[in-house]
């Protein structure tokens, strides 16, 4: 199984290929070539964690073996940030995890989950620097989401996802109150900072896959996402606490310019971003990520641990956005 130690020497590879490129390998070493066959990048394969390809490009059947061989998984999206396919290699056999998926059917990890993700959201706001009127009540309102969890008996799925949707309402208009938004759309990307959440969304999704794919959880059964067809539920559980990461960066990314309204262009009535820009803005996300990527590692670990051994709620790991660590035996209801 990954150890900590293993998974902090490995690399996530972000590819956006040229026309005529071609990904190899020699002597157990992954290769990028151009199109006249001249090497652009090369490295080890013990070092490969993730290769991300956004765009086209070929393929050897040699780079699939090699994946399996090393563990590491490759992921293909669209230039339009749109995940179609995925290569995975991890742990496998693991049919005492999965019996122990398949036989849960709480509520419990599904309220630390969401309380964990409302005191994340809570956190970025007192983040803010100079805080109006308006976000000072924000973070009042989520105190007070964060309470009812806290005092409540274990809450059913329905009253969790309302709570969930009216904490985000509140959340998302003070932490983007600088930029007119208008309301979190989920893939319709009516507008560029919705369209920068769902690749930064994307992205992140595909590397907490990657972690749950090593300890071989079945990626398609959660704890709170009911199961629907195709749909990772676990990933989009286990992202929750996480996604205040990429939010944080949205807002941070506009304010320095790193990301402009420019960059995109309007295509059937969704903002997309200029392909040409798309390294660009894919290694901001991936250094935000990758800077948080030992605390979401350990996290995956503990909630491995708290999950097999069937520890109670209040031993399961909590995300600290602010002191960016992970907490241990934290009781959170």
């Amino acid at each position: 199984m990954l150890s900590i130690n293993d998974f902090l020497h490995k690399q996530i590879i972000v590819y956006c290929p040229a026309q005529g490129d071609k990904i190899s390998y020699r002597n157990d070493n992954l290769i990028i070539k151009d199109c006249e066959g001249g090497i652009k990048y090369q490295i080890t394969c013990y070092r490969v964690f993730m290769l991300m390809i956004i765009g086209d490009c070929s393929l050897t059947t040699g780079i699939i073996r090699r994946a399996k061989k090393f563990g590491f998984s490759i992921c293909f999206m669209t230039y339009s940030f749109r995940f179609y396919a995925k290569v995975n290699a991890g742990l496998e056999g693991n049919s005492y995890l999965h019996e122990k998926q398949y036989k849960y059917s709480g509520n419990e990890i599904g309220n630390i989950l969401i309380y964990n993700k409302i005191l994340n959201q809570r956190n970025l706001l007192n983040k803010i620097r100079l805080k109006s009127d308006y976000v000072k009540e924000g973070i009042r309102i989520l105190d007070r989401y964060l309470d009812e969890l806290k005092t409540e008996d274990i809450l059913e799925r329905d009253s969790l996802l309302g709570i969930e949707g009216n904490a985000a309402r509140v959340y998302f208009q003070r932490l983007y109150e600088p930029f007119q938004w208008k309301g979190r759309k989920p893939r319709i990307k009516y507008d560029y900072v919705n369209s920068l959440l769902d690749i930064g969304y994307t992205l992140l999704f595909n590397f907490v896959d990657a972690i749950l794919q090593a300890y071989d959880f079945d990626t398609y059964k959660g704890v709170l996402h009911t199961c629907f067809y195709q749909r990772k539920s676990l990933v989009c559980d286990i992202m929750e606490p996480f996604r205040p990461i990429i939010d944080w960066r949205v807002r941070k990314g506009i304010k320095l310019g790193q990301f402009k309204k420019d960059d995109f262009k309007e295509v059937k009535a969704q903002s997309q971003l200029e392909y040409k820009k798309s390294s660009e803005y894919t290694s901001v996300f991936m250094e935000e990520i990758l800077d948080h990527k030992q605390d979401i590692f350990l996290y995956i670990r503990a909630y491995y641990r708290a999950f097999m051994k069937e520890k109670g709620k209040d031993l399961f790991p909590v995300y600290d956005i602010v002191e960016d660590s992970i907490k241990y035996g934290v009781s959170v209801l």
